[in-house]
């Protein structure tokens, strides 16, 4: 092994210029101006907070272009994975919760240790078990469902997740028909316009900056964010304060009832390991009673944050800078409010009775830990990790698969070399030691690799300067971010992903394998249907196309050859061409092993069932390239069994593999050396005087072939 094996970054310097220096620095700031703001936009559709994304495009690009093999991939994070990570995430933890948070850098240790040992141990080609069909089905539904996610940020309107996507997608719509925030949708419709027309017309411009700068600029002039927090009793209904102590009441018993569950599971460990059959059928019980009871107080939790949410609220300034707050249609005649509509913030945390919080504006990103994240160990945890592990295996193709193929993209027009595996390593090292800093999972991205090439990167330096620009940012500015309306990064993923919409992508696969097309197509639907659940929709596609794969291995092409018009052998059933009644030219296309190798013995029975004056088979293995041990047993079977009926059997176009298994079990003795011919031509030239011998056929379909010298 040498150096620039385990360094593969060295050879970046081989030739390197000044010039080259500065057109990785120009690169690397181009990418970071747009990766800033998307990594940010991609963390809030992840369920992390948006920082969580700027920690995600620190460290992963930079370890990401020093040991992959492209020189122009942008790492960092993406949108499917950012998808994937939020709908793995969910069960376990509230979004933005710091138990969702550690969830999340765990879940990019175990994808950054999938990947880096599928790179060591040169596994590359697993990925190949995501077929393009699926992965196109995968994509499109995914942008569907990126897209709408962000209805509720674009429309200023607050639901509660569903069991099903579509239900949640429905009560965002009902929800914005009654309260949409007008200035939030017209800042992130603004900004999504922006975006959409300066790409258009202007492509050299860096929309997404702009679109962020102006509507920022904008947020901060006109005071978008209007926030306070009040205590409870300047709630001037007793209704409302009722309901806020109801809400809060609900936390308290969810508390009781988790305190309940790990006493009854205590005792189930305990019984069973004593034996104590009564004491486990008790807990087991008490267990089913805490389950309902909490399913009822979640129920009841959601209930009341619909309507405390649904409140709209009236402000009265009073003299002390305190507001009170009225319900709109109760404030008292004569009495002046503020001219604003507020609502109740209320989450999926208990609310704090003296500082309630109230919104009347638009929201925004908000402060943002100024400085680098901490360097820390992802908190381990077992049973969560096995939790995890499917999600994650997911995660590592379906994002390495991303990678590679816009890699290979970016290498068609460059003229590098790639190495899939070395890319694994790379993508794998970028995860792991991204966990370390506060990154969740990450990948290629195929907009800003592209912008890093149209920039003119010469080699992964470019990568280096945009991770050190996200660094100081961090350090220096993350204050100018505060204001970066919330609409607008919804408005920055909508625009991203409508490039990931694909139609002509089924088109393609039907065109080319009907079966393909269709595997496509059901993945789409069955990734909606199952949505927030997106493993569902990818493992369908996946099994589907295992269960083709198997179903095509199992009964390979076995076709009896004629001539056409042109004199070229072609498959007589497929073409139409009548067929030799004295001999038959097989073709078998594939390997010949235990899944199929009775398939072939059924196929030969039945061409000797149907052709009564069959005299002589010849097999045609130019498309057997391997065969195990049932395939030469059936062999050696189908041979005995031709000749024992007074027919005989040659062979032809034997492949040096198959050769070689046929010598070491002298079969190629029992097939007789005379028996076996290089070419299908001259295998049927040296049959058909013998097989045509006293026979009544006029015109043979495979006599003009003998016309080649034997």
């Amino acid at each position: 092994m040498t150096a620039k094996q385990f360094l593969p970054f060295l050879d970046w310097f081989q030739g390197y210029s000044k010039a080259a220096l500065r057109q990785d620095a120009i690169a690397g700031l181009t990418v970071a101006l747009v990766l800033i703001p998307q990594s940010m936009a991609y963390a809030q559709l992840a369920g992390m907070p948006s920082y969580y994304g700027l920690y995600a495009a620190l460290l992963p690009p930079i370890i990401a272009a020093l040991f992959g093999s492209s020189r122009q991939l942008a790492t960092g994070p993406v949108a499917v994975v950012s998808l994937m990570t939020s709908a793995s995430l969910a069960p376990l933890a509230t979004a933005g919760s710091a138990g969702y948070v550690a969830y999340a850098l765990l879940l990019s240790l175990a994808v950054g240790i999938f990947q880096f040992l599928l790179g060591a141990l040169r596994l590359g080609l697993v990925v190949n078990f995501l077929s393009h069909p699926v992965v196109n089905g995968f994509t499109n539904a995914g942008a569907i469902i990126i897209a709408t996610s962000q209805l509720e940020k674009m429309f200023g309107v607050s639901v509660d997740g569903s069991e099903h996507y579509y239900q949640t997608i429905i009560n965002v719509v009902k929800s914005a028909i009654y309260y949409t925030h007008w200035p939030t949708f017209i800042m992130g419709a603004g900004a999504f316009l922006m975006m959409f027309l300066l790409k258009k017309f202007a492509p050299k411009v860096p929309n997404v900056l702009v679109a962020v700068v102006l509507t920022t600029l904008i947020s901060w002039g006109i005071g978008f964010q209007r926030d306070a927090k009040e205590p409870l009793a300047t709630v001037q209904s007793g209704e409302i304060r009722q309901m806020v102590t109801d809400f809060n009441a609900t936390f308290a018993a969810k508390e009781d009832v988790d305190k309940k569950a790990q006493e009854a599971t205590a005792l189930l460990a305990a019984a069973q390991k004593d034996g104590k059959a009564q004491d486990a059928l008790y807990a087991n019980y008490q267990l089913q009673l805490m389950a309902a009871e909490t399913a009822n107080i979640r129920a009841r939790q959601r209930h009341i944050r619909s309507e405390l949410r649904a409140l709209l609220l009236s402000a009265v300034p009073q003299s002390d800078g305190n507001l009170f707050f009225y319900q709109k249609d109760e404030v008292p005649v004569g009495v002046l409010t503020d001219g604003h509509v507020w609502r109740l913030k209320v989450g999926n945390r208990q609310l704090d009775m003296g500082k309630l919080p109230f919104m009347s504006g638009g929201a925004v990103v908000g402060d943002v830990p100024k400085g680098l994240p901490k360097l820390s160990m992802p908190q381990f945890d077992l049973t969560i990790f096995g939790h995890l592990f499917a999600s994650a295996i997911i995660i590592s193709l379906l994002g390495f698969m991303e990678a590679i193929s816009i890699a290979k993209a970016l290498a068609a027009k460059s003229g590098q070399r790639l190495d899939p595996n070395q890319e694994l390593i790379g993508q794998g090292l970028a995860n792991i030691l991204g966990s370390f800093t506060s990154a969740y999972p990450v990948s290629g991205s195929f907009s800003r690799s592209a912008v890093n090439m149209q920039a003119g990167a010469k080699s992964g330096l470019s990568s280096v300067f945009t991770g050190l620009i996200v660094g100081i940012t961090l350090m220096f500015f993350t204050p100018l971010l505060y204001h970066l309306p919330q609409s607008v990064l919804a408005a920055v993923i909508m625009m991203a992903v409508i490039g990931l919409i694909n139609v002509s992508g089924f088109v393609h696969a039907y065109t080319a394998k009907k079966y393909d097309g269709i595997i496509s197509v059901i993945t789409f639907f069955m990734t909606l249907a199952f949505a927030p659940h997106l493993d569902k929709g990818i493992m369908i596609g996946v099994g589907l196309s295992l269960a083709v794969f198997l179903y095509k291995s199992m009964r390979p092409n076995v076709s009896s050859l004629s001539r056409d018009e042109k004199d070229d052998l072609r498959d007589s059933v497929a073409h139409g061409l009548s067929e030799c009644r004295y001999m038959d030219l097989i073709r078998f296309d594939g390997p010949l092993f235990f899944a199929n190798a009775s398939y072939l013995e059924d196929q030969i029975a039945l061409r000797m069932q149907r052709k009564k004056d069959l005299r002589h088979l010849i097999i045609a293995c130019g498309g057997m390239n391997d065969i195990d041990a049932s395939g030469e047993e059936v062999l050696s079977l189908v041979i005995s069994t031709v000749r024992s009926s007074g027919r005989d059997i040659s062979f032809c176009e034997i492949n040096e593999t198959v050769a070689e298994v046929l010598e070491r079990t002298h079969l190629l003795e029992k097939i007789g050396r005379s028996h076996i011919y290089s070419t299908m031509e001259k295998a049927t030239c040296a049959v058909h005087e013998l097989a045509h011998r006293n026979s009544e056929e006029e015109h043979c379909p495979l006599a003009s072939v003998c016309y080649i010298s034997r």
